[in-house]
């Protein structure tokens, strides 16, 4: 391992709506996981900032929509290697439930250019997905064969605004 790794804390939201999963995807300015990837929104904790303001910060920025509720769903760690950088990234993931309205991005230059629901069914471990967001969807996967996707899936519902 390289003897300077950045070190990264991010928290990162889970939200489903129906049988649809919120990914944005990467832009070439992603500094962790390559462009092109599908990921979930969420994003690096400033210093001094609490992880569900992160979570609410970079939800607005890379889809436009606003944190109604976040849980503390699970913990992984990452080692990655991007522009000769190595990163040491902890991740943080929620369940939400988002406030209504309609994803866009609105940070301009930044991580994310793009921004969609997604069906489940569509989704590929291996070939579309960020090793976070491929994560993220085993973990929705064995919260349903443990019987709790219903709770999963309600707590994620879109709240009116």
């Amino acid at each position: 391992m390289d003897a300077h790794v950045q070190t990264r804390v991010s928290a990162y939201a889970i939200a489903v709506e129906g049988d649809r999963l919120l990914l944005i995807r990467l832009s070439d300015a992603s500094p962790v996981f390559a462009p092109g990837l599908w990921h979930m929104p969420g994003g690096g904790i400033d210093p001094g900032e609490q992880p569900v303001e992160a979570l609410s910060r970079e939800l607005r920025e890379e889809t436009g929509l606003e944190l109604a509720d976040a849980r503390l769903l699970d913990a992984r760690t990452y080692a990655v290697r991007r522009n000769r950088v190595s990163w040491s990234l902890t991740a943080l993931f929620y369940v939400v439930a988002l406030k209504g309205g309609a994803p866009a991005v609105s940070e301009i230059d930044g991580s994310t250019d793009a921004v969609a629901w997604i069906p489940l069914a569509d989704l590929q471990h291996d070939t579309m997905l960020s090793p976070a967001a491929a994560d993220a969807l085993r973990i929705l996967e064995q919260a349903e064969r443990a019987g709790h996707s219903h709770s999963l899936r309600t707590a994620t519902s879109t709240v009116a605004s």
